[in-house]
């Protein structure tokens, strides 16, 4: 059995490396609403609710391969409807990458850097 640790911190935010912070940082907040807190050339913070995204630009960022490759992390991302999201992600310039493991449960989806992230029902 495994008991309960103090915190020693808690997570602020979670930070994504890109190329073009401003305009990755618009994606999320189509996806995820929230607000801008800031926005800059070299970085922009989203304020979703429960969870603070800072995309910081990189200079010569490449996009994590899919499958393989070098992905680090990405997000997992609750809908209510796996099909209607998946329409409305790829409107907004998420891309679905060939390889799709999970038997149809979830979708991995790109989004417009490259990053992966997953959504499910």
């Amino acid at each position: 059995m495994t008991t309960h640790t103090p915190a020693i911190a808690e997570i602020s935010a979670h930070v994504i490396d890109c190329a073009r912070p401003a305009s990755l940082a618009e994606f999320y907040r189509s996806v995820l609403g929230g607000r801008i807190t800031h926005s800059d050339d070299d970085s922009a913070y989203l304020d979703a609710g429960q969870a603070q995204l800072s995309f910081m630009r990189v200079e010569g960022h490449q996009a994590p391969a899919w499958p393989g490759g070098t992905k680090q992390a990405h997000l997992d991302l609750k809908v209510t409807d796996l099909e209607t999201a998946t329409k409305e992600l790829l409107d907004l310039g998420a891309t679905k990458p060939d390889f799709q493991p999970g038997a149809g449960e979830w979708i991995v989806l790109a989004d417009p850097e490259g990053h992966v992230f997953c959504i499910a029902a």
